[in-house]
């Protein structure tokens, strides 16, 4: 499984922006796949996960302004950013976790090289 995002961008704030996350290997279909962020000097945190199933968990912070969903038959899982605020300024990750969904880092076996999204005016 190997994992590349885009989408990343300079936004102002109350803006939306969408974020692509396109996986590639035989056994994509299966995998949970994670979106995680890390702004400077933070730890990386868990923003949302979608599974097979297109079942969504997410966290406190982003509840009700993000949306992930994913097309499998084009191999790709958004995530859809509305509202935006200048916390949420960070690099954006997704990773993939056998299975099952967790917000935790705990298990992730892929990880893409990041994308960055900017909030400010």
């Amino acid at each position: 499984l190997q994992l590349v995002e885009s989408g990343g961008a300079l936004v102002q704030p109350g803006g939306s922006l969408r974020l692509s996350c396109v996986g590639s290997g035989p056994t994509w279909n299966v995998y949970a796949i994670g979106w995680f962020r890390q702004a400077p000097g933070k730890e990386r945190e868990g923003v949302s996960c979608i599974n097979k199933f297109s079942n969504t968990i997410y966290g406190d912070s982003v509840k009700g302004r993000f949306t992930t969903s994913r097309d499998n038959a084009k191999n790709t899982v958004y995530l859809q950013m509305d509202s935006l605020k200048p916390e949420d300024t960070a690099v954006y990750y997704c990773a993939g976790r056998w299975l099952a969904c967790d917000l935790s880092r705990r298990d992730y076996e892929v990880w893409g090289q990041g994308t960055q999204v900017t909030v400010s005016s």
